[in-house]
């Protein structure tokens, strides 16, 4: 299928004859400039708050600010590279590339387990290059797909990402769009897809000059918890954000993105822009495996439908916060904050999660203030849940940013993961716990002055709900803006080669095979979970998943003592068990306490 090569409706183009074009959508001023080189040309208003510019002889690499009447000069929104940071001029780019896989089609969903990174952190070498020299590592232990936590460009040098100001900006610090293309090549040459994380639902704090002179592209009536909120109902605003995934799928060539916190985008449109993006996706890449995730605090799912072929209409599958939730209180017993709601039984919680999605499916949500929360997901197939015992998040929006490893028995941790990695659902690993990294992943930015202090002391208030915010403890929370507290976050590869890294990854290997041998080639077909959950004490339980013609059993026990289970095992294979006894012991009926056993059967239950 040969496709028309994409020019966004923002931003600057480079045309092959040498020549370029520039727009940009600025309603609250009646003149406008651009200042390309060193010179200066008015640009021409071309309706509905549209200016454009077209200029001949330009080169890639071409630096160009926009020039507003009272002589402020900004960069394009739409800028694909900065020549420094977020406030100086934009660079023009080319879309040429010598890609080694010119062939790439991607992977079925059903073969994703994703390993989710942040470019800075992830090796010393830093950024794409670094994550680069690190893909025989992923590929090798059974991994099948990356994803990148947001690369857009923020203020700085350092940051999550999540405070992009220029959504179509690979940052500089991590390589740039060359930098990008060589990561996203490399992998597929690998058989890795890859996978980036985007957000749609604010601008950071520092670099963003949108206001400036087109207050209307934000909603003055609503805020989001990090800024002012965007009013997707506006065409153009529409059109920056349509367009967008559009060019990270076809420029740098990702198999799919996830997108942030979308419980945040309010759309009050005839068709919602999130609806109208995922169609535009599917149908600009129909000929390619697309994969699209989201991150939703609602517990919705009329963004996941599937067509007769159990194929994604819109969006792919969700972020389950539930099941990590609820493995988290099973491993350390925390009750605070939004662990409220799944510690009082958390294993029951667990089981629910595997057997039907969502945990909360309209009851009462203790965190909420007993709101009802979510809507049932037991017709869902498993492909439409992503679940995790770990991502940046769940570790990062600590006070210390402490790691599983370092909060939960390393028995319990192993336990879980046998429980991630070998149930239907789509498991994401985020990164160094395939080794046990120890090191915090914390919450940093490169942000200075009172902006700096203003994160500083919000992020000490941020934690009231967990008992860190009140006398030393609060001082104690690591400065965000503090190098330290960035390079504290890095990866020690070292731990890798030591005992216990080589046992952890052993496990990894082993779990990941089993699915790739056992599940993968069935998952597909599994139209809806249809998971059953039966209750075994306050730790353990049993579920039961129909697969294609084959019975699949999950029995796990995070007691410290046996429960009874029933003899109904006849026709069943253990494809997996924690101990080397587990067999002789579910066949007198006992499930051993610290313990978790896998069966396949072919015939279904």
């Amino acid at each position: 299928m040969i496709r028309e090569r994409l020019q966004t409706r923002w931003g600057a183009h480079l045309r092959d004859d040498g020549s370029a074009i520039f727009h940009l959508w600025a309603p609250a001023v009646e003149h406008l400039r651009l200042r390309l080189g060193g010179d200066e040309r008015a640009m021409q208003p071309r309706g509905d708050g549209w200016f454009e510019l077209e200029a001949d002889d330009i080169r890639a690499g071409a630096a160009y600010q926009f020039v507003l009447p009272d002589g402020m000069a900004v960069p394009d929104p739409a800028s694909r590279a900065q020549a420094s940071d977020v406030h100086g001029p934009s660079l023009l780019t080319a879309s040429d590339f010598d890609w080694k896989v010119k062939d790439w089609m991607g992977r079925p969903w059903e073969e994703a387990v994703i390993y989710e990174l942040h470019p800075g952190t992830f090796s010393r070498d830093g950024g794409f290059d670094g994550i680069r020299r690190k893909l025989d590592h992923l590929a090798d232990l059974g991994f099948t797909a990356i994803e990148l936590m947001p690369v857009a460009q923020f203020s700085g040098k350092r940051g999550w990402g999540y405070d992009g100001v220029l959504p179509y900006c690979p940052h500089s610090a991590y390589g740039g769009v060359t930098g990008l293309k060589r990561l996203v090549d490399a992998a597929h040459e690998r058989g890795l897809m890859m996978m980036l994380d985007v957000v749609y639902n604010h601008f950071g704090p520092d670099g963003n000059y949108l206001h400036a002179y087109a207050p209307d592209f934000f909603d003055s009536g609503r805020q989001t918890p990090w800024g002012p909120a965007i009013r997707f109902e506006e065409p153009a605003v529409r059109a920056f954000f349509l367009d967008n995934p559009l060019y990270w799928l076809e420029e740098f060539r990702f198999d799919g993105l996830r997108f942030d916190a979308i419980d945040q985008i309010r759309d009050e449109s005839e068709t919602p822009v999130l609806e109208e993006m995922a169609r535009e996706i599917r149908e600009r890449f129909a000929d390619r495996h697309i994969h699209l995730t989201t991150e939703d605090e609602r517990n919705i799912v009329a963004l996941h439908p599937r067509d007769g072929e159990n194929r994604p209409i819109l969006f792919t599958a969700e972020w389950n916060d539930d099941f990590h939730h609820a493995a988290h209180c099973i491993a350390t017993g925390e009750d605070e904050g939004y662990y409220a709601g799944f510690a009082d039984h958390p294993a029951g919680h667990l089981a629910r999660a595997l057997a039907e999605g969502f945990c909360y499916q309209g009851e009462p949500y203790a965190p909420r203030d007993g709101e009802p929360r979510g809507v049932p997901s037991t017709g869902q197939p498993p492909t439409a849940f992503v679940n995790f015992l770990q991502n940046h998040d769940q570790i990062g929006n600590r006070a210390f940013g402490e790691r599983l490893t370092e909060l939960a028995e390393p028995e319990t941790v192993e336990l879980l993961t046998a429980v991630l990695l070998l149930n239907p659902q789509v498991p994401l690993v985020f990164m160094g716990e395939e080794y046990g990294e120890t090191n915090p992943f914390l919450f940093f930015t490169d942000f200075h002055g009172d902006l700096a202090k203003a994160v500083r002391e919000g992020r000490r208030r941020e934690f009231a709900d967990f008992g860190h915010s009140s006398g030393n403890e609060a001082e104690r929370i690591p400065d965000p803006n503090a190098l330290s507290t960035f390079q504290a976050s890095m990866l020690d590869w070292d731990r890798m080669e030591a005992g216990p890294g080589r046992r952890r990854l052993d496990l990894y290997r082993r779990l990941l095979e089993l699915r790739r041998t056992h599940l993968v080639p069935h998952v597909r077909a599994m139209q809806s979970m249809q998971g059953r959950a039966e209750h075994l004490g306050e730790k353990a339980f049993c579920v039961r998943w129909p697969m294609a013609g084959r019975a699949l059993r999950m029995v796990a026990n995070f007691g410290t003592t046996d429960v009874s289970l029933a003899k109904d095992l006849a026709g069943f294979d253990v494809i997996y068990e924690s101990r080397g006894d587990m067999l002789a012991a579910l066949q007198q009926g006992r499930l051993p306490a610290k313990s978790v056993t896998v069966l396949l059967a072919e015939a279904v239950e």
